[in-house]
């Protein structure tokens, strides 16, 4: 069972989330903690999964991923084993940001960054049109990113 959350625990989350490379001993004079309680509240916050990862984002363009296309797709069966057999395929494309199950026109739509777009039409010819019950795709091209990976406003 999760705690409730208090003051202190939220202000550890919005540094965290703004900054995962704070220090416990920053983080806890920031929020007006020992360090030691800082470390209970952090590693609790992880343990309870409030924070799931800490990564750093790296500059798709100056690692050669610079171009950014959703991909909404249509299976060709809405089954349990259908969908199951997408996700387990989806999964082992590190290409794919993200895969969502949506509402509307389509059953799933993936962010995917790829070079260029030669790199995509290979993608697209090899792997994404084989992948399990896949009936139709339609892509996205992202012309500019106006809005990415925003931080979560709590």
């Amino acid at each position: 069972m999760r705690a409730e959350l208090d003051k202190t625990d939220m202000k550890i989350l919005r540094l965290l989330q703004a900054d995962g490379r704070l220090g416990n001993a920053e983080i806890a004079k920031r929020v007006n903690t020992s360090p030691a309680t800082c470390h209970r509240r952090i590693q609790r916050l992880f343990t309870e999964g409030y924070v799931t990862s800490v990564r750093a984002q790296i500059s798709p363009a100056l690692v050669e991923m610079g171009t950014l296309a959703f991909v909404g797709v249509v299976l060709d069966r809405s089954t349990p084993e259908s969908f199951g057999d997408f996700e387990a395929a989806i999964r082992n494309m590190p290409v794919v940001l993200d895969c969502h199950i949506v509402a509307g026109d389509f059953d799933y739509i993936l962010k995917i960054r790829v070079r260029d777009m030669a790199d995509f039409n290979k993608l697209h010819a090899d792997k994404l049109i084989a992948l399990p019950g896949v009936r139709q795709t339609r892509t996205f091209f992202v012309m500019k990113e106006v809005v990415d990976n925003a931080p979560l406003a709590f």
